[in-house]
């Protein structure tokens, strides 16, 4: 990439990262989408893994106080059976496919009954969303609306949903770095300078977006987290199908 594309990406890196320190949601589903632009799918898998490892990490370290350890430690095991699953495998979508799945997901999660409500706080619920979202990961590079669906429909506050799913989201890019790590170190390396530069960038946006979290009431952060999901899922339900269409 040159200079000027490395730049204009970390800022980018910032702005998502405030984006989802904001709303804990969002931000990576709007970065993926860009690095799947510019990059073939393994790389921008790693590249975006990295990010949001860095910025979940931090987010996490931010809030700790609000964290719900039962709810990461059950959606962690989650996790750990999709990923030893879907490692025999090793599947790489197409980015049109990756694109659809990605976009869909929260208008799937919409059709489910009225009087259903996921319960974060529970063992069997948490873990079947850990298998769930991670398979998702696995296949799209982030797990969209069905965790952030799953975390709006708890009775958790917005510092605890904040807090708990960037915990969760840590393992789960972890697995997409080591799932995809592999068929990179296989075909290909990652520049260590475009690395180091979005983790920084992941930090900082995170760093950015507490005082606007502080700020915010529940309703606000509901409200918007509603919009913004239902406007990045919709573009690249259309973006999909066009590449589906033209490819």
């Amino acid at each position: 990439m040159t200079p000027l594309m490395i730049a204009a990406l970390c800022l980018l890196m910032v702005a998502t990262s405030f984006l989802s320190g904001i709303f804990g949601m969002a931000g990576g589903l709007v970065l993926i989408g860009v690095l799947l632009f510019i990059m073939p799918l393994p790389a921008a898998m790693v590249l975006h893994a990295i990010t949001q490892m860095a910025s979940n990490g931090w987010r996490a370290l931010l809030w700790y106080k609000h964290i719900r350890w039962r709810t990461v430690a059950t959606y962690i095991s989650g996790c750990t059976v999709a990923l030893l699953a879907w490692s025999l495998w090793q599947y790489v979508p197409s980015k049109p496919v990756a694109l659809l799945m990605l976009g869909l997901t929260p208008f799937a999660a919409r059709l489910l009954p009225a009087d259903f409500r996921p319960d974060p706080d529970s063992p069997l619920v948490s873990a079947g969303y850990g298998i769930a979202c991670t398979t998702l990961m696995l296949l799209t590079g982030a797990t969209g609306p069905l965790l952030d669906q799953y975390f709006l429909g708890g009775k958790m506050e917005r510092r605890e949903i904040i807090a708990t799913k960037a915990s969760c989201q840590v393992f789960g890019h972890g697995s997409k770095l080591a799932y995809f790590g592999f068929i990179i170190d296989q075909n290909g390396t990652i520049d260590p300078v475009m690395v180091g530069l979005a983790i920084a960038a992941s930090m900082l946006g995170t760093t950015l977006s507490k005082r606007v979290l502080e700020a915010m009431s529940d309703k606000q952060f509901r409200t918007w987290a509603q919009r913004i999901i239902t406007t990045v899922s919709g573009y690249y339900v259309l973006y999909g199908s066009y590449l589906l269409l033209t490819t």
